[in-house]
């Protein structure tokens, strides 16, 4: 069943423009549930680089988002870099009451680099209480929202072709146990796709911790999927001498358009017990912010390898 779209003529802008800056307000939404994501996507290819659009999205950037972008060489890597800044603004903004413009939210880096957002004393606003992370590749940009607990998304090609024999990546990066893993498997394709799901999902760990790779190294902590094909279930091991790392986490990894593989985590909520907590529900929604919005559903789209219910 097609997902509804929702088109700007028929969204109720809020909000005026002020400064010469496209300040229409997002549509809200009710917070995601617990145990729920809700993840965003674009396709930057649905937006023509000279699309007047691009330019009332970077009038949405802080200014140093803007001179961030201006840093980049080349139109294809400015462009990402403000429909990713812009994605997070105006998701973001769908779950304040209303009333919030995306250009007034404001972002900082936590102790290791992951953007947060960055609450002000005195804001005379609801403040929900979500969390967030982004992730790109040049075909697709990712923004996942959950309640209260920290999340992390990786997002990959699931066609990239890596430069290097896998195994020598894989020696380089992974633990002894997934490398036998991947040893073990004959057949080339399914080689390279088992290496793509280990690291989205190695990546998405240590963003949702807030590390990153360089505060977290790969060969720390040692992913598993289980081989129960009616339920698999995705397992974390971490040495004991690991610190700042944690096995107290939630996978779910899915192929999006069928052309990229997505991996998130999210820390396991301590209010949920039983097998409430063993599986994430999600939400899918492909957008052109201001533009149109579409609750995405359905094998052609999104095929769920494990950890979603």
């Amino acid at each position: 069943m097609p997902g509804r779209v929702f088109r700007r003529e028929m969204l109720q802008p809020v909000g005026s423009t002020v400064s010469r800056r496209f300040s229409t307000i997002s549509s809200p939404l009710p917070l995601p549930h617990r145990r729920e994501v809700h993840l965003w996507y674009i396709k930057p290819e649905e937006i023509n680089d000279s699309s007047p659009q691009l330019k009332n999205y970077m009038d949405l950037l802080s200014p140093c988002e803007k001179a961030a972008v201006s840093s980049l060489t080349g139109h294809r890597l400015q462009k990402c870099a403000i429909l990713a800044r812009t994605l997070a603004r105006t998701t973001l903004s769908r779950y304040y009451d209303g009333t919030v413009d995306p250009g007034s939210i404001k972002f900082r880096k936590g102790l290791h680099g992951k953007p947060e957002i960055m609450w002000q004393d005195g804001d005379n606003i609801t403040k929900p209480p979500i969390q967030f992370n982004l992730s790109h590749t040049s075909s697709l940009i990712a923004c996942a929202v959950a309640l209260e607990v920290p999340i992390g998304i990786d997002v990959e090609e699931n066609t990239r072709k890596t430069a290097n024999n896998v195994l020598s990546i894989a020696r380089r990066y992974f633990t002894i146990s997934e490398v036998e893993h991947l040893a073990a498997i004959t057949c080339p394709d399914f080689q390279q796709k088992e290496f793509i799901r280990l690291w989205t999902l190695k990546e998405a760990y240590v963003k949702a911790i807030g590390r990153g790779f360089s505060g977290a190294p790969f060969k720390n902590f040692t992913i598993k999927m289980g081989s129960d094909k009616r339920a698999p279930k995705i397992h974390i091991e971490t040495g004991s001498d690991c610190e700042g790392l944690t096995d107290n986490c939630q996978f779910a990894l899915m192929e999006l358009n069928k052309f990229h593989v997505v991996a998130i985590c999210m820390e396991r909520d301590q209010e949920i017990s039983g097998n409430e907590n063993n599986l994430l529900r999600l939400k899918v929604w492909r957008t052109i912010p201001f533009i149109e919005d579409e609750l995405v559903s359905g094998p052609e789209t999104l095929n769920y390898i494990c950890g979603l219910t």
